[in-house]
């Protein structure tokens, strides 16, 4: 087959397989007595190759390493790699649709997301409790309530270890007793209160205690090490300087004490 040919049957441009002809990623056949060069099945199976990898995230470096590896190999293997490839391409899509389908079902329950999807379902029914709790509230609801949302999230995204498991477990905790989230949003409210006060306020203690007491024994349980590990992280480092940045003196004050009560408690 002709270049624009073997283009076509990769869905490729005839302007990438110069471009891989040039860097040497893909081997250029000789010319025919007609001046035209003459492209096999291995060729479309190199090339196919190709973009699969480069569609997976690899460089064209990267791709050419693998290519090499795949050196010596007959027509067979390398189709049947080609097979498994896309088998297991077909899986992550397979998984991906079904982790969208646990994210939709509850904005198709409750017609919407929350501004901190895409969560978990376990996490997204506790931000339903909270968004329940704030609508029962006389006062319009607390700035650091949003703020906790947004660090739940963060955290099932990135929990250290990469076990996410603990934190559905802490939800699950929370959900239990229907008194949890109320007394949460006092303690949002006494936060909020400490929001132009400097980290000596006198109040700066009692919120801390109110935070730390708010947190029923059983979600302690359920945060077990990952969470431990998590409260030890938020005590120094560039995560925490960047956290604790995004408030008051008075309540990264609060917080920072809150966080050594429930080390305290861990122990």
């Amino acid at each position: 087959m002709r270049i624009k040919e073997l283009a076509d049957v990769v869905g490729i441009t005839t302007r990438a397989v110069r471009h891989y002809h040039r860097i040497g990623l893909l081997p250029e056949p000789p010319r025919q007595p007609n001046g035209y060069r003459w492209y096999g099945l291995r060729d479309a199976v190199r090339l196919a190759r190709i973009r699969r990898l480069t569609e997976l995230g690899l460089s064209l470096d990267e791709v050419r390493d693998v290519l090499a590896a795949d050196a010596g190999k007959d027509l067979a293997e390398v189709l049947d790699e080609l097979d498994a490839d896309l088998a297991r391409q077909e899986e992550v899509i397979r998984q991906r649709r079904a982790r969208l389908a646990q994210l939709l079902r509850p904005a198709r329950d409750s017609g919407g997301l929350s501004t901190e999807a895409p969560v978990s379902p376990a996490l997204a029914a506790l931000f339903d409790d909270m968004s329940r709790t704030c609508g029962q509230l006389p006062e319009p609801e607390p700035a650091m309530a949003a703020k906790e949302r947004e660090l739940l999230a963060l955290l099932e995204t990135n929990t250290p270890g990469g076990d996410r498991g603990w934190i559905t477990e802490m939800t699950h905790a929370l959900r239990s007793d229907p008194e949890v989230i109320a007394r949460a949003y006092e303690v949002y409210a006494q936060l909020d209160e400490l929001s132009g006060a400097p980290a000596d306020d006198p109040r700066v203690e009692q919120a801390a205690r109110a935070m730390a007491g708010s947190i029923p024994e059983g979600v302690l349980e359920a945060m077990n090490v990952p969470g431990e590990q998590w409260l030890a992280a938020a005590g120094a480092g560039g995560f925490a300087a960047a956290f604790f940045a995004d408030f008051a003196p008075a309540q990264a004050a609060a917080m920072r004490r809150a966080i050594e009560l429930l080390q305290e408690q861990a122990r």
